[in-house]
């Protein structure tokens, strides 16, 4: 199944165990690897550094604790045990080498 990114944003996010965690508003895409990293609840234009990291530490969800993308957005509790990601036999490296961040726009 595929599915455009522009389709993420705004749904819902809910643990296995049912808690609500909020909606997609940003995404953090790191273009070397081709794959998405983190998801945030809030915008990540912000004024200063600390704000930002503030986000990414409290109000986002690595991409790994995603378990199935439908009509929402289903992860993993804190409590569930995520294995760590295989990485990959490297290719040739792919350009440019840097992390986009892709912004929901209203």
């Amino acid at each position: 199944m595929t599915l455009r990114l522009s389709e993420l944003f705004g749904k819902e996010i809910f643990t296995s165990k049912s808690e609500h965690k909020g909606k997609i508003f940003d995404l953090v895409i790191n273009l070397e690897k081709g794959r998405i990293e983190t998801i945030t609840t809030e915008s990540l234009k912000v004024k200063s550094k600390q704000e930002a990291r503030k986000i990414i530490t409290e109000k986002s969800i690595p991409y790994r604790k995603v378990m199935s993308v439908k009509d929402i957005v289903l992860v993993r509790g804190n409590s569930e045990v995520v294995e760590p990601e295989e990485e990959p036999v490297a290719q040739k490296p792919m350009q440019p080498a840097s992390s986009y961040r892709l912004r929901h726009r209203r």
